[in-house]
């Protein structure tokens, strides 16, 4: 069996990061997923899809242990690292911000004729 371990990233609905911190380790699924055809739900051949979302770990490490004692072959994703730029609030109320002089700085340079 193939997993996938994973960070979450966070819920575009909140500005919380919760429940980002933990690993998760998913199964691929084995079978296709298709329609039952009395009331429609979708199934699966495979019983473990229902594991996904569910086993959490602290750390990559520990996922990647446990994947490696159940024998399974696994794809470690690492995550993206979030890179926010320091910001004074003082910036705000200038006459010229910041981003608007790199901005100007890069216009004069492309306008000046090269010798």
């Amino acid at each position: 069996m193939r997993v996938r371990i994973y960070r979450p990233t966070k819920s575009t609905m909140q500005s919380g990061r919760a429940r980002t911190h933990a690993w998760v380790l998913e199964p691929e699924l084995l079978t296709a997923r298709k329609p039952e055809p009395l009331m429609g739900w979708l199934s699966s051949g495979d019983t473990y899809s229902e594991m996904r979302d569910r086993l959490r770990f602290p750390n990559a490490d520990e996922a990647v242990s446990f994947a490696r004692r159940n024998g399974w072959e696994f794809i470690l994703e690492e995550p993206a690292e979030r890179h926010i730029p320091p910001r004074n609030y003082l910036d705000n109320f200038r006459i010229v911000r910041p981003e608007d002089e790199e901005r100007q700085k890069l216009e004069v340079r492309s306008q000046k004729p090269e010798s």
